[in-house]
């Protein structure tokens, strides 16, 4: 038989169970509209019976409150975390794009083709006026105008390449801090759950920072119990939680995590002829780190990885990317009989046996096997070979032959980088055709003709690339030395309208064109960039920028949509609901009344048997 009090327990079980689930509905209300809040619940399950050694065998015991626990599925998690990369990703390479629209499109006055049309304008009025030093001087002025441009369209995308490198920095910095801030919740989260308590708004901060993560790259997660080692059958409570990024990177194992660390290359470090100074390498380093330590103790981390994912990898696309188009050979031949050390790189790739596409540095770093060297100088044969002059003051070790060598590495992407490539190459082919002509002209009075276009050597100085320099045969590098920044008239026709070569043969009269004729001709018929004439660089290029501009906004749009959904779909899980719990406080408040009211009628049988019953 049961004890007579043993219903008073079973009621007050209830009324324990009723009153948590009031205080967890009270709790889900309180935070409907708090960001990252999980909706919780009360687990319970029926106590053990009781054995009671009559007819019936057992009776209930009541009811055990186990725990207060979130409602949350990992599935929408990881759903939600893999779409925010790809929306991360695509978002920036979207804004940058845009940017670098603006920069590149015409607005009818100042824009490539605006600018164009006025110096062929130009060029028609010293035919038509015999050419005057007046038209001359317009002419020149209008070719000037063109220069000025691409040298600001090239300030412009090298600037826009230096705000997304320091956006690199902040990413990176970002993604430590996150790491830290996991690992301290981790901490927190052990210690409260090895008590057998769930640490739900801990959970849920952490579970937020994780999303916050995935948007700027790539992750992954997994949650382990920990077990007691030296009785394994015993879960301590605790967790081992751990956090990968990139596909490859262990970011946070528990208490334990790393960080992702900017460093700026050298003034000669560059991989691109057109990169700013100090842009970021990306380092991996423990959590120990602090600025200042030895950054030669860090690991690398892999930029030209096609899987890091997110913010990361949409803004190292714009940065560094270059269609693909970087040196790569094999090293055949490493002369260390003399000093200096030379090495000799085959080249096969179309684009290094042009130099107007050639992007590179005119001094830097070569990777050769495994190491990397400083090269002071380069040459190249017109064919298929270059050769690096090696700085001995930096060699540590001489190349090994038969290796594969490289300046940079493949981004894919149509990025900062190939867009000014693409203006330096159009420069370059304009310039070469130009000078040709010019220069086998001759003025009005019968001087020989000067080059009309070329470069500053130094951006401190006055000095400019002579024709002689441009062309010389000795390193055969072309225009390779004219780009976006450096492009510009020749100061002696600056200076001195006159010498425009406008005749073709010296034996034309002081009045006669036949030079700008030629000219003229090139101008309209000459296919000089991608298959194309002079005047349509702007449609070729913005062609490119557009429909990078277009795909990056298409699908910004559509992982923006699925976010959307994704959220929804969560929120159908996780989120509060006003109306479901202004029913389960109606459901829990009548539980609790019933269960006192159960008190009540106890108490009063007890009343009855104790003091009104007796012999």
């Amino acid at each position: 038989m049961t004890s007579q009090f043993f219903g008073l327990n079973i009621a007050a079980s209830g009324l324990r169970a009723a009153n948590a689930s009031l205080n967890t509905t009270a709790n889900n209300i309180a935070n409907a509209n708090t960001d990252g809040y999980s909706r919780q619940k009360v687990k319970q399950e029926a106590s053990d019976a009781l054995r009671v050694f009559a007819r019936y065998g057992c009776a209930g015991a009541g009811v055990e409150t186990i725990a207060i626990e979130r409602v949350r599925d990992s599935f929408y998690d990881v759903k939600f975390r893999n779409n925010e990369q790809l929306l991360g990703q695509v978002s920036q390479k979207n804004y940058y794009t845009k940017l670098a629209e603006q920069y590149l499109e015409d607005d009818g006055s100042s824009g490539f083709s605006s600018l164009f049309s006025k110096m062929e304008v130009a060029l028609e009025s010293v035919r038509t006026a015999a050419g005057t030093t007046e038209t001359k001087t317009a002419y020149i002025s209008s070719m000037q105008a063109l220069t000025e441009y691409f040298n600001n369209v090239y300030t412009s995308l090298q600037g826009l390449q230096s705000d997304v490198n320091s956006e690199i920095k902040l990413c990176a910095d970002r993604i430590s801090s996150i790491s830290q801030e996991v690992a301290s919740i981790n901490k927190q989260i052990n210690i409260i759950e090895m008590t057998g308590a769930k640490a739900n708004e801990l959970r849920d901060k952490r579970d937020m920072l994780v999303d916050e993560l995935s948007k700027m790259i790539s992750v992954e997660t997994k949650e382990t119990p920990v077990v007691d080692e030296n009785n394994p059958d015993r879960v301590t409570g605790a967790t081992r939680y751990q956090i990968w990024v990139a596909g490859a990177y262990e970011l946070v194992d528990t208490y334990e995590y790393r960080k992702l660390i900017p460093v700026a290359r050298d003034e000669d470090g560059a991989v691109n002829q057109n990169d700013v100074s100090g842009l970021y390498e990306l380092k991996w380093g423990s959590g120990n780190y602090k600025d200042g330590d030895n950054v030669k103790e860090l690991s690398d981390f892999a930029i030209e990885s096609k899987i890091i994912g997110g913010e990361l990898q949409g803004l190292l696309a714009m940065r560094d990317g270059n269609n693909n188009h970087y040196f790569n050979g094999k090293c055949t031949v490493v002369n260390d009989k003399v000093s200096p050390v030379r090495v000799t790189v085959e080249v096969s790739d179309t684009h290094l046996m042009d130099m107007t596409m050639c992007t590179i540095p005119a001094d830097g770093k070569i990777h050769i096997g495994d190491k990397d060297y400083k090269y002071d100088s380069w040459e190249y044969d017109g064919e298929h070979t270059y050769v690096f002059t090696i700085d001995e003051e930096s060699l540590t070790s001489i190349p090994d032959s038969n290796r594969v060598a490289y300046i940079g590495f493949a981004n894919e992407y149509q990025g900062l980088p190939y867009y000014m490539s693409q203006m330096n190459e159009w420069i370059r082919q304009f310039s070469k055709e130009v000078n040709e002509i010019m220069v086998g002209g001759y003025t009005s009075d019968s001087l020989d003709g000067v080059a009309m276009l070329t470069g500053s050597m130094d951006t401190n100085s006055a000095a400019q690339y002579s024709y002689e320099q441009l062309t010389s045969l000795s390193e055969n590098k072309g225009y390779y030395s004219l780009n976006g920044g450096n492009f510009a008239v020749n100061s002696v026709l600056m200076d001195n309208a006159d010498r425009l070569a406008t005749k073709a043969d010296i034996t034309e009269g002081e009045s006669e064109f036949g030079n700008l004729t030629k000219f003229k001709t090139m101008l309209d018929t000459q296919k000089i960039f991608r298959g194309s004439t002079s005047g349509e660089f702007l449609t070729k290029v913005l062609a490119d920028v557009a429909l990078n501009s277009s795909n990056a906004g298409t699908l910004e749009d559509t992982y923006t949509a699925l976010e959307v959904t994704i959220k929804n779909q969560r929120l159908s899980d996780a989120g509060v609901d006003e109306d479901e719990e202004a029913s389960n406080l109606v459901k829990y408040q009548n539980a609790y009344s019933l269960s006192s009211k159960m008190i009540q009628t106890l108490s009063e049988i007890y009343d009855r048997l104790i003091l009104q019953t007796g012999v």
